[in-house]
């Protein structure tokens, strides 16, 4: 199951119970989601990305957005690493005023997308073709096209774009960008509404 952490006022104390919470559970090395509540205040997430780059945490990847509320901003880290990782990017996270909450996305029990806007080239005829129906085959869009490449766009699990990737590598892919893992848990509930953990 998801754990949450409301991490003020006791978010340190918050962050150790998790940590001894999950070296019970002896989870090994894998990689986490982690959905991050913060005010929508300039600033916040250059200290986020400040602090995780001094501590050369290992992050896949981190997307920040809008949520439903104006004034809170959902940001989504992908973790690698073992139950210590986890616990060192709780501990510094919740030492930042503006972070509200911390909510860990389960993958069994979560749904998770990324979108990936990839160039590749199509400088002939029977090579467009061939793109064309690779893209109809995953259920992507061909959102840009000229003499010399297309662009498409792909939403889909990581699996799905890495796969399409694989296979457009082989048309000569020139440049690609993806936004990086959102996460929403399955069910009614929100992640802001979601209990917090409270083992000691």
């Amino acid at each position: 199951m998801p754990v949450s952490f409301r991490l003020f006022p006791i978010g340190y104390k918050q962050a150790k119970s998790y940590y001894l919470n999950v070296v019970k559970r002896g989870r090994g090395m894998m990689r986490r989601s982690l959905a991050v509540l913060v005010l929508n205040k300039p600033g916040v997430l250059a200290r986020i990305s400040g602090l995780i780059s001094r501590r050369m945490f290992n992050i896949e990847s981190i997307a920040a957005g809008y949520t439903e509320d104006p004034n809170i901003t959902r940001i989504t880290l992908v973790v690698q690493g073992d139950e210590n990782i986890l616990y060192q990017v709780v501990k510094q996270l919740s030492k930042l005023v503006d972070v509200i909450k911390i909510h860990e996305l389960a993958a069994s029990d979560s749904i998770n997308r990324e979108l990936a806007l990839i160039k590749v080239r199509a400088n002939d005829a029977s090579r467009r073709a061939d793109i064309v129906n690779i893209v109809d085959i995953f259920r992507a869009n061909v959102v840009d096209v000229n003499s010399e490449t297309m662009v498409i766009e792909l939403p889909g699990t990581e699996e799905k774009i890495d796969a399409l990737c694989s296979i457009l590598r082989e048309h000569g892919i020139v440049e690609m960008v993806r936004t990086g893992k959102i996460c929403l848990d399955r069910g009614p509930g929100a992640a802001k509404d979601a209990p917090d953990n409270d083992l000691t």
